[in-house]
């Protein structure tokens, strides 16, 4: 098997121990003094590892078991919160009806905003509770989180941790393949690098039902920084 291929998948393994991966390594065991500082040595092979599997085409399924724990057991944990379902009930009232020109025509404002001084349109989606709501919990996880960003039932920011590229998801795979797929769906990017903050992330996208009759009302997408996964 590739070394590409077979190695991040030992190294995503938490319960892996490192005497497994680099064998010779037990021999030193028998030399008094000699301590293996077994999760220094996984994280910095994984690291290592990453842009190699990048580009050998390694999918980002290398970390979907430690992604999904993630979102069952703690992003889940946050779309029944009332500041999210009430945000996204307004806004989903409020855009009934909205036209396809008329999401194409916002879209098109917000992404002149964000290489603009003036961002009316940015400021009051950064600015509403459901966006300190979101960048409370960002801030909260000590780097794991990159972004977190709510949408309505048209794909159309609801709030936001921090500022996207653009206001309307609705044509992208975090919106198309939760929202539109039902309550129970889960969609995990692939893993990519962030050049300005030099980090491998992936986005794990929910679909967000209202708590009373379990339809689906927006979706949610959360950027992770897998390497900081299990830690």
């Amino acid at each position: 098997m590739p070394v590409a291929t077979a190695l991040p998948t030992a190294l995503c393994n938490e319960t892996l121990n490192t005497f497994e991966i680099f064998p010779h390594y037990k021999s030193a065991l028998s030399f008094p003094g000699i301590k293996v500082q077994t999760m220094r040595i996984m994280k910095f092979a994984l690291v290592a590892a990453l842009p190699l599997m990048l580009a050998t085409g390694a999918s980002a399924n290398e970390f979907e078991p430690q992604l999904r724990d993630l979102a069952k057991n703690k992003i889940q944990s946050w779309l029944s919160n009332p500041s999210v379902v009430e945000a996204i009930k307004a806004q989903n009232k409020e855009h009934d009806g909205l036209s396809e020109t008329r999401i194409v025509a916002l879209d098109k404002q917000w992404r002149a905003e964000t290489n603009a001084s003036s961002r009316p349109m940015i400021d009051s989606i950064l600015s509403n509770p459901l966006s300190a709501f979101l960048k409370s919990k960002k801030d909260g996880s000590e780097g794991l989180y990159t972004e977190i960003f709510v949408m309505d039932n048209k794909g159309l920011n609801v709030g936001q941790s921090d500022i996207t590229s653009d206001y309307w998801q609705g044509d992208e795979a975090k919106w198309k393949k939760t929202y539109a797929v039902g309550a129970d769906a889960l969609h995990i990017g692939k893993v990519k690098e962030d050049e300005s903050t030099q980090t491998f992330q992936s986005q794990v996208s929910l679909p967000i039902v209202d708590p009373k009759d379990g339809s689906v009302i927006g979706a949610i997408t959360v950027g992770v920084n897998v390497e900081m996964l299990g830690q």
